[in-house]
């Protein structure tokens, strides 16, 4: 199973998923701890807030987490088949170690009112 992470400087879970075009991918093997297998650095037109394309290079993750978004994005997310996990958790690895352990950090609300759960 594969998980996205919105990370706009590659070390923290970030928020305005809309609007990021960057992304850390892990891969959890069956029975493994999850492990980054990629980085993606997008341009400007893949972002989300933007893009309105058919393919996206997040295209086939199980889950996406990211420290906010709003609805509009959530219903995006899932006609691409993605669920959308709000954390308030900021270090990336430990945000999808506590998806696969089903106890993800509340989201706080944020300016822009974004906020949610999974």
């Amino acid at each position: 199973m594969k998980i996205a992470v919105t990370s706009q400087n590659f070390r923290t879970v970030t928020a305005h998923a809309g609007k990021t075009r960057r992304f850390l991918v892990f891969d959890i093997p069956s029975g493994e701890s999850p492990r980054e297998v990629d980085r993606l650095d997008l341009p400007q037109e893949m972002a989300f807030r933007v893009f309105r394309g058919d393919q996206h290079p997040i295209d086939g993750v199980a889950a996406l987490i990211t420290g906010g978004a709003g609805e509009g994005f959530r219903a995006r997310m899932g006609r691409r088949g993605i669920e959308l996990v709000v954390t308030s958790e900021t270090d990336p690895l430990q945000a999808v170690i506590d998806y696969t352990r089903g106890v993800v950090k509340p989201a706080a609300l944020h300016a822009h009112g974004h906020h949610g759960a999974s």
